[in-house]
């Protein structure tokens, strides 16, 4: 089953293709994505990455957790689902 991992504290410099290529050193990575303002539409310095086996994100986890990268330390977890708000269309 997927994975999906938070990365955060990330330089805004990075790129999708580059966190990709950090994750792929684990395992086979679904997809990556760096979450984008959008107002500025310029990188808010996190985003996630999706890996296909549950070992190789445990492994990226716990290796790439705190690891400086383009000058900055990584936050590397396992993302939590928030739940979505529900909007009721009913107004009384």
């Amino acid at each position: 089953m997927a994975k999906k991992i938070y990365v955060g504290n990330m330089s805004y410099n990075t790129s999708e293709e580059e966190l990709r290529d950090l994750f792929a050193q684990y395992g086979n990575v679904l997809s990556a994505n760096i979450i984008i303002d959008r107002e500025t539409r310029r990188p808010k310095g996190f985003g996630f990455v999706e890996m296909e086996e549950d070992s190789a994100a445990e492994a990226a986890i716990s290796q790439l957790d705190g690891k400086e990268i383009d000058g900055r330390n990584l936050r590397v977890n396992e993302a939590i689902a928030k739940p979505r708000p529900s909007y009721n269309n009913n107004r009384y």
